[in-house]
């Protein structure tokens, strides 16, 4: 199959932990991938050349998804590229460590720049792609979510805060874009990536994970890999699904 013939994924925040699991995932099941980060370029660089080794072609793009330019740029380049896009993954997401009761560690600029990227970027990703998702109807949003949207605990309240949000414009996009693209969210449990082992700390992660094992009916962290495999069904084969928020998170709900 040429390059021009290749089904498309496009995921934000994709070189390192769930983005970049996905990336390889779809690359490896024959599509072409676009690779998305914000500051750092040659980690984006390494998730590429291990999606090219698949045989598929790769484009690296450079945008914080908080900048509607840069998120209209990035769908320009993909368009220019290959004149599609199928699957958009809204993966790129921050937030702040703080416990939940101590509200005097987030102040407004906090709030400010999780929405900023968690939520605004995911909308502001959505809207640039909209045009190039529309000339192949079937194609798919999903966005990242997380169990903290649902169990009230988290790396901080402003990130609960975001990823509710995150649910609610799922419903919403869901409604807005259909019959032509279908919008879901996938919520991960806790995922053992090197995002949240830096975020917590070495100590902090050892105590979260192991009481975590102990609640999980299947006793297991979630790996990026895991919640790779529901972003592709969500993407690919849930063809009659829409509107839904997919829990991954080993049985702990």
């Amino acid at each position: 199959m040429s390059g021009a013939e290749r089904k498309v994924c496009v995921v934000t925040g994709s070189s390192s932990g769930i983005g970049a699991a996905t990336a390889r995932l779809y690359a490896q099941r024959g599509w072409n991938v676009v690779i998305n980060y914000s500051r750092h370029p040659d980690p984006a660089h390494q998730v590429a050349d291990e999606c090219r080794a698949f045989g598929v072609e790769v484009l690296v793009a450079k945008a914080d998804v908080a900048d509607d330019d840069a998120c209209r740029r990035m769908a320009a380049e993909v368009d220019a590229k290959w004149q599609r896009a199928d699957v958009l993954v809204n993966n790129a997401g921050t937030t702040k460590f703080v416990a939940a009761k101590d509200l005097d560690g987030l102040d407004a600029a906090d709030f400010e720049r999780i929405m900023a990227v968690n939520v605004t970027g995911s909308f502001q990703v959505t809207r640039a792609f909209v045009p190039l998702l529309k000339r192949h109807p079937g194609s798919a949003v999903v966005n990242l979510s997380s169990i903290a949207s649902k169990k009230g605990t988290g790396s901080s309240l402003a990130y609960m805060a975001s990823k509710g949000a995150v649910n609610a414009m799922t419903f919403g996009l869901a409604r807005a874009l259909a019959p032509e693209i279908r919008v879901n969210a996938v919520a991960p449990g806790m995922v053992d990536s090197t995002w949240l082992r830096e975020g917590m700390g070495a100590a902090g992660f050892a105590a979260r994970a192991e009481a975590y094992r102990q609640r999980a009916v299947l006793g297991e962290l979630v790996l990026p890999e895991d919640v790779a495999r529901a972003i592709w069904w969500l993407g690919v084969d849930a063809v009659k699904t829409s509107g839904e928020v997919v829990m991954v998170d080993g049985g702990l709900l």
